[in-house]
Formats: structure tokens, C-alpha cells, sequence
């Protein structure tokens, strides 16, 4: 495998954990009617490569699965990560 995708796979990885916290935390913030952290922050972890852990989160804490954004949005991120970087190991 390159180092290069390596590499992404460890920022993707990251960026998963930290997104998954998010979710947690948003609901955690929800249920006590506090401020939210906004989905726009939410997805913009996904889009730069959280998108694993946004998507492991809405299953896990069950937030956000009423939202058709999230549902098609999320899921849609992370293919298009996905085969990005599996078009990039095939190139490199």
C-alpha cells in the first residue's frame, strides 16, 4: 500500500473518532436543551473525512436518523470517500 494512502487512512481515521465525539456530544447537548453544535459543523467533519464516524454515531446514539439530510447526505460522503481512495491506491 502507498504511504500516501497510508497516511489518509490515518487522517480519515482520526477524523472518524472526532466525528463520532461530535454526534455524542450533540445529543448529549440535546437531551439537556443546551446549545447544539450545528449541522453544518457536523457535516463539514464528515466531508473532510469523518464521515465513518458521523455515520457510526447517528447509529450508535440514534441522532440524527429523522433527518433525510443526514441519512442520504452522511452515507453519500463516505462512498465518495471511499472509492476516491480506493481510485487513488489503484493509481499510486
Amino acid at each position: 500500500m502507498p504511504p500516501f494512502i497510508v497516511v489518509m487512512l490515518i487522517l480519515f481515521s482520526i477524523e472518524s473518532i472526532i466525528g463520532f465525539i461530535m454526534m455524542g456530544m450533540d445529543k448529549k447537548k440535546a437531551e439537556e436543551h443546551k446549545w447544539r453544535i450545528s449541522e453544518k459543523s457536523l457535516f463539514l467533519i464528515a466531508f473532510i473525512g469523518g464521515s465513518a464516524g458521523v455515520l457510526l454515531g447517528m447509529w450508535f446514539y440514534h441522532h440524527k436518523t429523522r433527518h433525510i439530510r443526514f441519512l442520504i447526505g452522511i452515507p453519500l460522503i463516505l462512498l465518495i470517500q471511499a472509492a476516491g481512495l480506493g481510485y487513488l491506491s489503484i493509481l499510486l
